[in-house]
């Protein structure tokens, strides 16, 4: 297990000289690079050591849970890093700009200035993300036991998917059912919609119930040891009219599209284009607003992003979400989606579940 910290504490060393330093203060990416989670503290690489701060409520758990890294706990945290960097003859501390807030920001260049050591926010986000961008084996496996856990509940849910039932009491449910079975959370706020409500791509549940003949959409996911699952099914209540199963085949056959030319080499770009042309030439382009998919790991929305927008090349060991959706307002909405791995020849998808409509 150290090993594989240790390598990848080593890409971020790729990017220092000797009298360079890394300091990254996100929750999620210290995780990735030393296997502990938490927010109070920081992780400090130089060209030779790397330090994990933590105050004294983490340290027990940190010493146990942290792999590559020296474990401090500080007293006061400026002050130990200061020591730490002029014990390694640190010039310049490269920060993650994009998580860092104006005011810390000031307050490092203020204190590190007084020793004349630099703040740069140049190159470090860039690494760190293209390193997080891969995942390898031991991430793969959590996400597809994400993934799992999720499926399971899902499936429970649908038992009480119901005339008269509320979009409240299902997320509830859904919810209770994949932290029993192993999720340690859930991936984002869960999505249990029925009826006009399912035309709004990002709908919140409310006391609102399934009524006959209604469409029900779930978007959800589980977290496994930091790691999360993402998958949208749109069901069936009763009966579907013609309209809904035209709609519903419309964006299957979008979803089945993108998937056609899902592989390593091909630009993200392209994904999106497959789906959505499916749904232009089906005359209901305007109804399809949103990205075809995104990145998914540590977060639940990170890169590639899979838009008509980005440049990203697909590689092996990407995972990205395929889910496009119609939304008519008013009436309804359909969204499936299922998560894959970029393979070499195609793709990996991390979902079982089937995906013709189901009526319950």
């Amino acid at each position: 297990m150290t090993e594989l910290f240790e390598k990848r504490i080593n890409k971020l060393r790729g990017i220092l000289s000797d009298r360079e330093a890394a300091l990254v203060t996100n929750e999620k990416n210290i995780g990735y690079f030393c296997g502990f989670f938490h927010s109070e503290g920081y992780l400090l690489v130089t060209a030779n050591k790397s330090y994990l701060f933590v105050d004294f409520r983490y340290i027990e758990a940190a010493q146990q849970k942290a792999h590559g890294c020296e474990v401090i706990c500080f007293r006061r945290l400026s002050e130990d890093l200061l020591k730490a960097l002029c014990e390694n003859g640190i010039e310049s501390v490269k920060i993650e700009a994009e998580y860092m807030t104006v005011s810390r920001l000031r307050f490092f260049k203020k204190k590190f200035g007084e020793k004349r050591i630099d703040v740069s926010n140049e190159g470090l986000d860039k690494t760190i993300n293209d390193c997080r961008i891969i995942k390898d084996k031991t991430e793969l496996n959590k996400i597809r036991t994400a993934q799992k856990i999720a499926e399971k509940a899902y499936l429970e849910m649908l038992n009480f998917v119901k005339v008269g039932v509320s979009e409240w009491e299902l997320a509830a449910r859904l919810e209770f059912l994949m932290k029993m079975n192993g999720a340690e959370d859930i991936s984002f706020d869960l999505i249990t919609i029925t009826g006009k409500k399912t035309s709004l791509p990002h709908g919140v549940p409310s006391d609102d119930k399934i009524s006959e003949g209604d469409f029900f959409t779930c978007d959800f996911g589980a977290v496994y040891e930091g790691y999360h699952s993402d998958t949208t099914r749109t069901v069936a209540v009763g009966h579907a009219t013609d309209k809904m199963r035209e709609i519903y085949q419309t964006v299957l056959t979008a979803q089945l599209s993108a998937l056609d030319v899902v592989k390593a080499g091909v630009p993200a770009a392209e994904v999106d284009r497959a789906a959505r042309s499916v749904i232009e030439n089906a005359g209901y382009g305007k109804y399809f607003g949103h990205a075809t998919g995104h990145g998914v790991g540590l977060d639940i929305h990170e890169a590639p992003g899979v838009s008509s927008r980005v440049k990203d090349i697909l590689k092996a060991g990407m995972i990205i979400t395929d889910e496009p959706g119609i939304y008519l307002p008013g009436e309804f909405g359909v969204r499936i989606e299922d998560m894959l791995c970029v393979t070499d020849t195609g793709y990996e998808n991390l979902v079982s579940l089937p995906k013709e409509l189901l009526i319950l």
